[in-house]
């Protein structure tokens, strides 16, 4: 178990940068998720963790020791590909081993190691097996206990469920969340899909262009992203997203048009911002209502409608080009081509600039006009 620190690291290959300057402290026993979409360097900064990328500048830090230069074999890290890369002619247990064999640990030490990795992740039944008579998450569940056995520091995860079936996924990061638990080793995992950073991680680190774009837990990131390429990666579906113009500014209020005329006040953080600006209002599937009951009601166009069971999604369409998605309750009465007014209160609303960055609502302002909503009328 260790700290992991990052100071300015940056990559490049010939004259094109591909990490730019990233400063990251992860804490010892962190569960940490780097999260982006593909290119946008996430598995180049493991590969330089785990040493097996070339750093062009900056400094890595494990446990209080700069390792920049040193040997992969050296860095006390271990790392679980998205290949499992095990040995077909050989078992389970000879698989498990083979990392310690080949480092001349003593066969006792072997045997107690791979058992002791087995019985972690239940394994037991399987060490005589090849790996041909296993199944995908056997598999991986090997391709970690490889891992395991060498007590590493921190441990590395390189996409590790991408070649799963979907329902193969889901317990598969029971398993890893469970193995962290028990474990509680540092940890980075690297996935494209965000469903996986929101479960397993105690720290998300969002990537683009080998950018830091935002750092937090999974709720910090889903309640107050710092832009509108957070807002809209965070969350499934994804956040929708409406343009509108500022028609005026007060010290603590928003005058916003929308389109289709719509106009409302908007309590917001107004030092940057000015009448003619354009802005993006931000608004999730979960919080959009599919009646006119809420604080700002709109008219959409129904696309198609997902009854899921559980749950319905509704895409549909707003002011002729502007898509919107909702998440309903599953015995929705929508239907597919329907219009229909749909609404959703300001409290659950996001401001971007034009720029992308959020700028603050003032939720007291909100909260306290949603508290006088409910006061008895006077007289």
């Amino acid at each position: 178990m260790a700290d992991l620190k990052l100071t300015q690291v940056i990559k490049r290959f010939g004259d094109l940068e591909t990490i730019h300057g990233i400063d990251l402290d992860i804490k010892d026993g962190e569960f940490v998720v780097f999260v982006g979409p593909s290119g946008c360097g996430k598995s180049t900064l493991l590969r330089m963790i785990a040493g097996l990328e070339e750093i062009t500048d900056g400094d890595i830090h494990i446990d209080n020791e700069c390792v920049t230069r040193v040997p992969a074999s050296k860095r006390g890290v271990a790392m679980v590909f998205q290949s499992y890369a095990l040995y077909p002619h050989m078992t389970v247990r000879e698989n498990m081993g083979f990392g310690l064999k080949m480092a001349k640990v003593s066969k006792h030490e072997i045997t107690r190691r791979v058992d002791e990795a087995a019985q972690i992740l239940q394994l037991g039944p399987l060490l005589d097996r090849k790996p041909k008579a296993l199944s995908g998450g056997q598999r991986q569940r090997v391709a970690i206990g490889r891992t395991i056995v060498r007590n590493p520091k921190v441990f590395l995860f390189d996409e590790p469920l991408s070649n799963l079936d979907a329902e193969l996924r889901v317990k598969m990061r029971v398993e890893i969340a469970k193995l962290h638990g028990e474990l509680r080793n540092t940890m980075i995992y690297v996935t494209h899909d965000q469903t996986e950073a929101m479960t397993l991680a105690d720290k998300i680190v969002v990537l683009r262009s080998g950018n830091v774009e935002q750092v937090g837990s999974p709720l910090e990131l889903y309640l107050n992203p710092a832009n509108d390429f957070v807002a809209g990666f965070i969350g499934s579906p994804q956040m929708n997203f409406i343009n509108c113009e500022v028609l005026a500014v007060t010290a603590d209020m928003l005058r916003l048009r929308f389109p289709c005329g719509l106009e409302t006040d908007m309590p917001a953080m107004t030092a940057n911002v000015k009448a003619g600006d354009n802005l993006k209002l931000g608004i999730r599937p979960e919080h959009v209502l599919e009646d006119a009951s809420g604080e700002l009601v709109i008219c959409v166009d129904v696309d198609v409608v997902e009854h899921l069971g559980g749950s319905t999604f509704v895409y549909a369409d707003y002011a002729g080009d502007i898509s919107m998605t909702l998440q309903v309750g599953g015995l929705s009465d929508i239907n597919g081509k329907d219009k229909r007014e749909i609404s959703f209160n300001r409290h659950y609303c996001h401001l971007f600039n034009e720029a992308g960055k959020s700028i603050g609502l003032r939720k007291d302002a909100l909260e306290l006009k949603a508290a006088e909503k409910m006061l008895p009328m006077a007289g």
